[in-house]
């Protein structure tokens, strides 16, 4: 019994701050380890673009790493957070490409493993990353349409969903037109990666058009 207490308390302590995260994971102390690693991981992603940004024109730069792209703005919002600065629609645009590239990716990486690819390591490490962007990018989208002590949800306006799907959209438009899609590991992936892209643009799309809607008019029914 005696052992077993401090192993207890330590589960509390854990599930405390699980719930305190869940409920305003803007925290500082929560915030600033998330931004550090978003800032290494943006690096890499930037390193492991390098080659295919040499062979893509300048102008199109700003489209190709999608991924550390993503990365790299949830950090700035982060950032920009921590100084006493929010921006809706800046904070949107990041956090549902960190759930549509990491996503994307999980999907074409588990593609490649069921085609009978190698499991290696590497491989691995980009499956967990991009699942990790696809799981913070959901916590934090969520207290974006329903801000702490707010559930009724929050009506974003309409410009500002326009400038999300108009970013989203653009991305797959260019990705697929000009063929700058990051790198693939087969040949036959590219109508996967093209059609899960669009699903996911438009799913996202949906979801922070209709959920908050919703929301409202349940509770104003209520």
């Amino acid at each position: 019994m005696g052992r077993s207490r401090p192993v207890f308390e330590k589960m509390t302590r854990i599930g405390h701050h699980w719930r305190s995260f869940l409920s305003d994971p803007w925290q500082a102390g929560y915030a600033v380890p998330i931004l550090l690693v978003n800032v290494a991981g943006s690096v890499y992603g930037y390193y492991w673009y390098s080659g295919q940004l040499a062979a893509t024109a300048k102008e199109l730069w700003l489209f190709v790493p999608d991924s550390p792209l993503a990365t790299t703005m949830f950090a700035a919002v982060l950032l920009l957070s921590l100084l006493g600065y929010r921006s809706l629609l800046f904070s949107l645009v990041a956090l549902t490409a960190n759930i549509k590239y990491g996503i994307w990716a999980v999907i074409i990486i588990s593609d490649f493993w069921a085609g009978g690819g190698a499991v290696r390591f590497s491989e691995v490490m980009l499956w967990v990353s991009h699942l990790g962007m696809a799981a913070q990018g959901a916590v934090y989208l969520k207290t974006c349409l329903f801000p702490r002590r707010r559930d009724s949800g929050r009506d974003i306006p309409g410009p500002t969903l326009a400038a999300v799907a108009a970013w989203m959209l653009l991305n797959d438009f260019l990705d697929y037109r000009l063929g700058i899609y990051p790198y693939l590991y087969e040949p036959r992936q590219e109508t996967l990666g093209a059609v899960s892209a669009a699903a996911l643009s438009v799913l996202l799309i949906l979801s922070i058009t209709i959920i908050p809607f919703f929301k409202l008019a349940k509770n104003s029914r209520s």
